[in-house]
């Protein structure tokens, strides 16, 4: 060959490998694999364990709805799914039709099967934007009636101050009230082996406290005595709802079931009363500073 290239015989080279001599008989065959195949999951880099809101012990008394089901709707992996809102969205799968018939309930206290109506589906939505209304509601009709108040007063003719500190103390009240209160149940119901939903009781008290919202507007009116009266009612209204509903759960569980109901309603009557004595009592009016 050309080019200083010498050609190769076919005999043997050391350190070579012979070439396989190919017959017309001869084809590669290959032995099926035994390997088993799974479907995609999404777990990959991911800690196996996930993490979910807090679930009622008793499915029956109060479990999530059917919202958040499938891939788009399943709870986040691992410690990150506390700070996850797809975590506590089936929480909040009510419309509004679901949230006006469970006010509806609310305002029939006698009737006694609120929880029997959600507790395939107990709500927080309809109780965070309660509290919601409520605090920025009394924070400002209170400072609205204090001022129909001072200008009826012997010392109309005065400046008349607002109070803002009202909206961070209404805030507290209700939003504490709501979550620790209802919490507080929940551990005491445990204690007494008593089987309960905590996301079933923070829906009952939320709804328990509407109304206390109707009853605001009456006290923009500048007669102490129908003040009394409207947030009174709202009062004793919301303590039978909480008790009846209440009572009727745990009635054969405990016999300590009349303390638990009493004690109940008797903290409830307390919030209405604080609720008057704070935003709807007018008496210190005429001291404040011009």
């Amino acid at each position: 060959m050309s080019g200083g290239y010498t050609s190769l015989g076919s005999e043997a080279v050391s350190g070579s490998v012979p070439v396989a001599a190919a017959g017309p008989d001869h084809r590669l065959q290959f032995q099926e694999s035994s390997l088993q195949t799974f479907p995609p999951n999404d777990t990959r880099g991911k800690v196996t364990g996930t993490f979910q809101p807090p679930r009622d012990a008793d499915d029956t008394f109060s479990k999530p709805g059917p919202g958040g089901q499938g891939n788009d709707g399943a709870p986040s992996s691992g410690l990150m799914g506390l700070f996850s809102v797809v975590s506590y969205r089936p929480y909040f799968n009510v419309d509004t039709q679901d949230v006006l018939d469970r006010i509806r309930d609310s305002l029939f206290p006698f009737r006694g099967d609120f929880v029997e109506k959600t507790s395939h589906n107990p709500d927080m939505y309809g109780p965070f934007w309660i509290c919601s209304t409520l605090v920025f509601l009394t924070a400002a009709i209170g400072n609205f009636a204090a001022y129909l108040a001072h200008k009826t007063s012997a010392d109309g003719s005065s400046a008349w101050h607002y109070d803002i500190n009202q909206v961070t103390w209404s805030a507290g009240l209700f939003y504490g009230y709501v979550g620790i209160v209802p919490l507080a149940l929940y551990f005491l119901l445990k204690y007494l082996t008593v089987t309960s939903g905590l996301v079933q009781l923070w829906c009952l008290y939320g709804y328990s406290l509407f109304i206390f919202i109707p009853a605001s507007f009456f006290s923009i009116v500048p007669v102490e005595i129908i003040r009394w009266v409207a947030v009174g009612l709202a009062g004793v209204m919301s303590a039978l709802f909480l008790a009846i509903n209440i009572r009727s759960h745990i009635k054969t569980a405990s016999e300590r079931w009349f303390l638990i109901v009493t004690g109940s309603a008797a903290v409830q009557l307390g919030l209405a009363l604080i609720i008057k004595l704070y935003f709807f009592t007018f008496f210190y009016q005429d001291k404040l500073p011009v």
